[in-house]
C-alpha cells in the first residue's frame, strides 16, 4: 500500500440525536469535534439525524399521527369525487 495517500482509519463515535444512541465504529470521516465515550476515552465525534436506532424501517415503529392526518384530509377533500353526489344534488335542486 502506498504511504501518505490514504485517509486515517480510526475509531469514531457516532451519535444518533433522534434516539440518543452512541455507536463506536471504525471510520475515515474527517471531523474536528471530539466527545468522551462511556469507556472514559475521547474519540472523534459525528452527530447523525437518523441511524438504524431511530429509522422506522429498522425499529418497526411508524409515525402514524402525521400520516393519519394527511389521509383524513385527503379523504375529506376527495370523498365525493367520482361518486356523483354533487351531480345528483344539482339535478334535484337541493
Amino acid at each position: 500500500m502506498k504511504t501518505g495517500i490514504h485517509p486515517e482509519y480510526r475509531s469514531v463515535l457516532f451519535h444518533d440525536t433522534a434516539s440518543d444512541t452512541f455507536f463506536l465504529i471504525g471510520s475515515t470521516v474527517d471531523t474536528e469535534r471530539t466527545h468522551k465515550h462511556s469507556d472514559g476515552q475521547t474519540y472523534p465525534y459525528v452527530a447523525l439525524d437518523v441511524s438504524s436506532a431511530s429509522h422506522p424501517m429498522y425499529t418497526g415503529q411508524q409515525r402514524k399521527t402525521a400520516t393519519e392526518g394527511r389521509i383524513a384530509g385527503f379523504n375529506k377533500r376527495f370523498s365525493t369525487f367520482g361518486s356523483g353526489a354533487k351531480k345528483e344534488e344539482e339535478a334535484t335542486g337541493e
